[in-house]
């Protein structure tokens, strides 16, 4: 088994679409306004937006983006003008991440994980 894809709610695909294209995001499948799919710009997994009349409470959804060159990618967005909620830090957990949300208040992080995302120094051993 393998993730291919997660799909995080939006109130208005038309303002959301171009937000995801700013973090990077290639757009791969418009049907607005209900639908876009988006294809990341490592590897084989998508990403995807559906319009919803009604948001999620709490905390919602957290969304991980690994970045190689975390810094300088969130130093251009931040040039850009996206707006973090955290820049990047060093985490306990052995992550280096920065925070933000989208225009819908989903939770994304962009990190990097290097070796202790997949073999943390806590890993169950098999």
């Amino acid at each position: 088994m393998n993730l291919n894809q997660v799909t995080v709610p939006s109130l208005d695909l038309e303002k959301a679409v171009p937000f995801y294209e700013q973090l990077g995001l290639k757009l791969i499948v418009r049907a607005l306004p209900h639908y876009a799919r988006f294809e990341c710009p490592v590897g084989a997994a998508t990403f995807s937006i559906h319009q919803t009349e009604k948001l999620p409470s709490g905390d919602g959804v957290y969304v991980y983006f690994e970045c190689e060159g975390l810094d300088k990618q969130v130093a251009a967005l931040v040039d850009a003008g996206v707006v973090f909620d955290e820049l990047p830090t060093d985490k306990s957990w052995g992550w280096r991440e920065a925070r933000l949300k989208d225009l819908d208040g989903n939770q994304l992080i962009l990190f990097y994980g290097g070796e202790n995302r997949l073999n943390p120094p806590w890993r169950i051993s098999e």
